[in-house]
């Protein structure tokens, strides 16, 4: 994943820039990348950031940039933003998305005048350089957006930055989010819709699917109009999107409210814990919808331990990611003792984490452990969004059980097994709850889901969970 901000101010804007990329931290582990554009031309800083936050990576660079203009980001994967001199000027860009059809782009640009890239390590091409070079095929910048927005199979949004004006451009399905922010002296552009309140901004426009604005201190000018369909990603509300954040005029803590008032209404009766409690940090405002839905108290009978240890995801072996995990979440055995725990995660991915999680509570004295995840099973891997480290379908596991039980199976009975009313799916869900030891497991439905996010059905992206683009 990854988050981008942006800033066109009428004075130096090199601090509200580093705040705003500073508040998208929670979207990436990787790379972090500032670059600016004033009077000493354009400016640019990337740091890793794996093992030393953001704001300690590029404080010392802030102290030494100055601009009216500028853009940056936090990355999961290549470095950015990237800074590029061509027949279109120079510029700045970063993006956040997932190019699948990388390999037929990369033979369009070599057999249209493109000599090399830079290459990564593991022997890759920076997306982001890539989708430069696909703007600089055409005559002007916004055309290159708009060829860059029709030609990748995946998802793309990007900001650019020129010496004049920030142009931002929502990817062509709405799958990632963009917004614009305002006060008197200045514009600002985020992923993410909270990152600029504490900076004095307020709700200016959120783009629609395929938009793209051009950006100055003095105003925001519509240079191509958003299209009529979306795919806003379901899973943003579910874990990726920070509390205090909005997508498509919906909160995210409301959401999870009501996703957890949802799950407790499909429990009714049938289970009967003593608290409620949610895996930190995304899966405790769940948890706390269904604790008021079902009077159920909520309870924190582990704690995160976050003053050192770094997210769990983010080294590249996932014995360490699971390690990490682990070491993070330290048991309040008074709280857990001869207690029926009710829990309720995000989603279960792997299911490494959770079964561990579920262990040490039952070490910890636990009588029972209910699970309920927040979302569908995970039947398939993102095509759009780099939101896991998944490799293939079979590092989930709902499709593990599903192979163990059937072998390869086709499309239909996927679809049969993502049906939570077919005999399938309740096998799955008998397998799944057996393997990681859980007293009972039920998941959040996809109607339910859906009806928990409350936008049109048909303007989500819910393919992980049906496999239907």
């Amino acid at each position: 994943m990854g988050g981008i901000f942006g800033v066109a101010a009428k004075r130096d804007c090199t601090l509200e820039l580093f705040y705003g990329i500073d508040y998208h931290s929670h979207l990436g582990t990787r790379r972090g990348g500032i670059a600016v554009h004033g009077k000493p031309g354009f400016q640019r800083a990337i740091h890793n950031i794996e093992n030393s936050p953001f704001r300690t990576k590029f404080e010392k660079d802030i102290d030494e940039m100055e601009g009216n203009l500028g853009l940056g980001c936090i990355s999961d994967y290549e470095p950015q933003p990237l800074m590029v001199q061509s027949h279109l000027g120079s510029f700045a860009i970063t993006t956040v998305g997932k190019i699948n059809n990388m390999d037929e782009l990369l033979k369009y640009v070599y057999e249209n005048g493109n000599t090399h890239f830079q290459e990564m390590s593991g022997g890759l091409i920076n997306a982001t350089e890539l989708v430069a070079s696909l703007i600089c095929k055409k005559d002007s910048i916004l055309d290159g957006i708009k060829f860059v927005q029709e030609v990748v199979d995946g998802s793309m949004t990007l900001l650019l930055m020129t010496k004049d004006g920030l142009l931002a451009a929502r990817d062509r399905l709405g799958r990632t989010p963009l917004v614009i922010g305002k006060k008197e002296d200045a514009y600002c552009v985020s992923f993410e819709s909270f990152a600029y309140i504490n900076l004095g901004y307020k709700d200016y426009k959120e783009l629609g699917p395929g938009e793209i604005a051009f950006v100055t201190p003095d105003g925001v000018e519509t240079l191509k109009e958003p299209g009529k369909e979306m795919r806003i990603c379901s899973f943003l509300w579910v874990y990726y999107g920070y509390p205090t954040s909005s997508y498509e005029g919906v909160n995210v803590e409301e959401m999870r409210y009501r996703c957890g008032s949802m799950l407790a209404k499909r429990d009714g009766n049938s289970v009967d814990p003593d608290v409620v409690a949610g895996v930190p940090d995304s899966g405790i405002a769940h948890a706390i919808g269904y604790a008021n839905e079902s009077g159920v108290p909520f309870a924190r009978p582990f704690i995160k331990y976050t003053p050192t240890w770094p997210r769990s995801f983010m080294p590249t072996m996932q014995s360490q990611r699971d390690l990490i995990a682990r070491m993070k979440l330290i048991p309040v055995k008074a709280l857990i003792e001869n207690k029926k725990l009710l829990l309720i995660d995000d989603s279960i991915v792997r299911g490494t984490q959770l079964r561990e999680t579920t262990e040490f509570l039952y070490q910890s004295g636990a009588k029972e452990v209910h699970v309920r995840p927040a979302c569908p099973p995970l039947l398939y891997g993102c095509k759009y969004l780099n939101f896991s480290r998944s490799k293939s379908d079979m590092d989930l596991i709902a499709r593990r059980v599903i192979q163990e039980k059937e072998g390869d199976v086709s499309p239909e009975v996927l679809a049969e097994y993502a049906n939570p009313t077919s005999q399938r799916y309740s096998d799955m869900l008998d397998c799944i709850c057996k393997k990681q030891n859980f007293t009972t497991l039920r998941y959040h439905r996809l109607d339910d889901l859906e009806e928990s996010i409350g936008i049109s059905p048909c303007k989500l992206c819910t393919y992980c969970f049906s496999g239907k683009e």
